[in-house]
């Protein structure tokens, strides 16, 4: 009996440790959702950052609801390209997505990045939590106070419905890496990643 009672202590306190470690390396997922121009930039540098659990590729800061890729491109939905990043805060923190988001794309363009021009490809921000835009604002004031841009005209959000883009866009660079756009747009911005952040690169 008072073996039996020992092995049952044994177990228990083996479970109470194993426990404790899971919970410690157990992940906290959080997301926002980022736009700087083509989704295909952005998802592109963000599946390649270490801590992202996915980063998917879609529509938000519009109107009409389900809105098709010809809809935004046309502008008629209002919405804007993005990507919605899921990540891990235990392994990267917003304010580093957010620097990365900073660097890979340009805010102090209207409603343009590089050849892509119209409201789709506008610079925005769109978050869940209401701690995040304390985040958020102390990444801009550091944008600003760098001299890196002359204004910000990134645009800030709560709350705002996020669709998923169709099939055909998920994951394009990775599949499509010697088409032009890819090696002539995308590639020199995973590149400024990789030299500028070369310990959150995978």
């Amino acid at each position: 009996m008072i073996k039996i009672s020992g092995i049952f202590i044994a177990v228990f306190a083996l479970s109470i440790m194993t426990t404790g470690t899971m919970g410690q390396n157990s992940t906290k997922e959080k997301s926002i959702i980022l736009g700087g121009g083509c989704f295909w930039c952005i998802e592109a540098v963000f599946n390649m950052t270490d801590g992202v659990v996915s980063a998917t590729s879609g529509y938000a800061g519009g109107q009409a609801d389900n809105p098709t890729y010809d809809e935004v491109c046309a502008g008629t939905t209002g919405h804007a390209e993005v990507v919605q990043v899921v990540y891990d805060e235990h392994k990267v923190s917003l304010r580093q997505l957010l620097d990365i988001f900073f660097t890979i794309h340009d805010p102090s363009q209207i409603n343009r990045q590089g050849a892509d021009v119209g409201s789709q490809y506008r610079s925005v921000i769109y978050y869940n939590q209401a701690e995040d835009r304390k985040v958020i604002d102390e990444a801009i004031a550091a944008l600003k106070s760098s001299g890196t841009f002359d204004r910000v005209v990134t645009e800030i959000k709560q709350g705002q419905q996020f669709y998923k883009a169709e099939v055909s866009h998920q994951d394009y660079y990775q599949r499509n890496q010697f088409a032009a756009y890819c090696s002539y747009v995308i590639k020199p911005k995973v590149r400024k990643f990789r030299k500028v952040f070369p310990d959150l690169a995978k």
